[in-house]
């Protein structure tokens, strides 16, 4: 079986907010989109600890680091610029043929 190609409304330097999970309620920054897995992973969120073995060709020591881990991007949502809540996404198509994303909830602009 062929696979497509996903496509994700929420993308890098996005503002969520996590409506599901362990970390429910915080918001904050996407660091890293993978549309093919449906993942996301967040500044701040889904902390995880990692063992790490040092290794010292790269200058950089072992130990148990703390670090974001992917979350389903089905547990987030963006925040709507306009009042700060959470949103869906709608798309409109511009003139030109190019799709610009609105916050459902309030008909902002999501585009920087």
């Amino acid at each position: 079986m062929i696979k497509g190609t996903k496509r994700a409304k929420i993308k890098k330097n996005d503002q969520v907010v996590i409506i599901a999970g362990r970390d429910k309620g915080n918001r904050g920054r996407v660091l890293e989109v993978l549309p093919s897995k449906g993942k996301v992973k967040i500044e701040g969120a889904n902390i995880i600890k990692r063992h790490q073995r040092a290794n010292p060709s790269s200058n950089q020591g072992g130990g148990i680091i703390d670090k974001e881990a992917y979350i389903n991007i089905s547990n987030v949502q963006l925040v709507d610029p306009d009042s700060g809540k959470p949103t869906r996404v709608k798309y409109e198509v511009q003139g030109d043929g190019s799709k610009l994303r609105i916050a459902a909830r309030s008909g902002q602009s999501l585009e920087k």
